[in-house]
């Protein structure tokens, strides 16, 4: 398997490289040169296995130039974490919709399902390279991708893992487990902005030749943890063809039947997974595009324009999905208008400039024909909890309840009654004041704080608060340093030995 970039189509590299590296060199990103296909039998024959087992089969044809048997052990390390052995279990709700739990890993997010396998990737792929420098690797965050890099990286030999985030955009749990972080090798640092502030800053270290020398001269190569490095991406179309076994093995469905996913997504990896899932043979209806209040997203499946010049920036109870530029949305762009590099480009030109850039009617016309969108602000969110949790006895945190409600909205819009996976991204206890107030009242989280609202969930839900939410008042902070979006270079150049 080769890999191109989205900016130039060709030059391509192999899996090892373009794990390596993260971004290509001219500031696109890595997609595959061409995409192996699993017939239906293929598909069929995944139902009786393991998730381990069923990532072996889809990474080994997506990352063929890795080789099969040390790939085939870094997966069964990287799954063997997860406190259900299902590692992405189905929970069935109502009118033929299931919860796909992808939040059964140390940090309690589905960021998990991929970070606990990428930094095995990584050395790997230093191995076949004979990298002998340190990876540096470096992640922006707007929540749970922060943790999970963290906590895959640490300690790691030859690696050494540096997350940026928004200091007032991510939820106490979320805070306190990156900076309570264990790890000679792990750095943490809030940047006074939002998360586009974040990543517009990791991408332009990335872009900074001059800097990768200097660092270079040290002894350490630049990589990422975000979703921009393909070798994160991999992993997560995994969930999709073990979703599918799930309900071919449950009797839900038939082989060759569709089915739709819909996905809460901000920077369109998660959903950009099921999209690559779909091309490699999955039978999906349609991916639906949930946003929050930072609705770009679903304008732009509407309109065919992105647009974020002058568009308000709000914080919303699924901070997760606070973001205004979606990185992966490039991927998909470049597959839609033929592999035409120089129109992505000069989109990607236009967005940087002037902060939109329209794809038109052709893009468009081919978007949706697999994608639909919808949104949902705060209020809504809040009230799906409470009405699923009423209905079907299902908590789930916010993130996968904005899903809900767009799901909703879109079954009552189109009258598509397809088999329905409801990608669940995290653990309700991440965010437990919000999902408390929307079980028991706003009034129920009065004077408590965040932990405490936790075990008041628990008291009023009869679940359990999990441990590592439990644990993190107790932990010592290990991670103070703060920056402007204008000093993140230097800010790490502080915290490096």
């Amino acid at each position: 398997m080769q890999f191109i970039s989205t900016r130039t189509g060709d030059a391509s590299v192999g899996a090892a490289e373009a794990i390596l590296r993260g971004l290509a060199p001219d500031g696109g990103l890595y997609v595959p040169e061409d995409l192996p296909r699993l017939s239906l039998e293929d598909i069929d024959a995944l139902r009786p296995l393991t998730y381990a087992q069923r990532a072996r089969r889809v990474l080994g044809a997506l990352l063929d130039g890795l080789p099969r048997r040390e790939l085939g052990e870094a997966i069964d390390a990287a799954y063997a974490s997860f406190d259900d052995p299902r590692v992405a279990p189905l929970a069935p709700l109502s009118d033929g919709v299931y919860a796909l739990e992808l939040f059964h890993g140390p940090t309690l997010a589905f960021k998990d399902v991929a970070l606990q396998l990428l930094p095995r990737l990584m050395v790997l792929s230093m191995r076949e390279r004979g990298e002998t420098r340190e990876a540096l690797i470096l992640a922006a965050t707007s929540g749970d991708t922060g943790k999970a890099a963290l906590e895959g990286f640490a300690d790691v030999p030859g690696t050494r893992c540096a997350v940026f985030y928004p200091r007032a955009g991510v939820s106490e749990a979320q805070r306190l487990q990156m900076v309570t972080q264990r790890g000679g090798n792990t750095h943490v640092i809030a940047v006074e902005g939002n998360f586009d502030d974040a990543q517009t800053g990791v991408k332009r270290i990335f872009a900074d030749a001059e800097f990768g020398r200097r660092l270079s001269q040290r002894g350490i190569v630049l990589s990422s943890a975000n979703s921009i490095n393909f070798g994160r991406l991999a992993p997560q179309v995994v969930y999709y063809f073990s979703a599918y076994a799930d309900l071919l093995e449950s009797g839900a469905i038939r082989a060759g039947e569709e089915v739709n996913f819909c996905v809460p997504t901000g920077n369109f990896g998660n959903i950009l997974a099921g999209w690559y899932a779909r091309r490699c043979g999955l039978p999906v209806g349609r991916l639906i595009c949930a946003s929050n209040r930072n609705n770009v997203l679903s304008d732009f499946l509407a309109s065919g324009r992105y647009e974020v010049a002058d568009r308000p920036f709000y914080r919303t109870a699924s901070p997760s999905m606070d973001i205004l530029i979606s990185s992966n949305l490039e991927r998909l762009l470049f597959e839609l208008c033929g592999r035409d590099a120089a129109r992505v480009r000069g989109w990607m030109a236009s967005l940087a400039a002037d902060g939109h850039y329209d794809v038109g009617a052709q893009a468009l016309a081919a978007l949706r024909q697999t994608f639909a969108g919808g949104f949902a602000d705060d209020a809504q969110t809040l009230q799906e909890i409470g009405r699923v949790f009423a209905r079907d006895g299902y908590l789930m945190d916010t993130h996968t309840a904005v899903a809900s409600r767009v799901l909703t909205d879109y079954r009552a819009r189109t009258g598509d009654a397809r088999t329905t996976v409801l990608v669940s991204t995290a653990s309700p206890y991440k965010f437990g004041r919000a999902v408390l107030g929307a079980i028991a009242g706003e009034r129920a989280a009065e004077g408590l704080d965040d932990f405490a609202c936790c075990d008041a969930l628990a008291r009023a839900t009869g679940t359990r608060v999990p441990e590592s939410i439990a644990q993190l008042p107790r932990l010592p902070v290990r991670h103070t340093q703060v920056c402007q979006k204008d000093d993140m270079e230097a800010a790490l150049l502080r915290v490096l030995p």
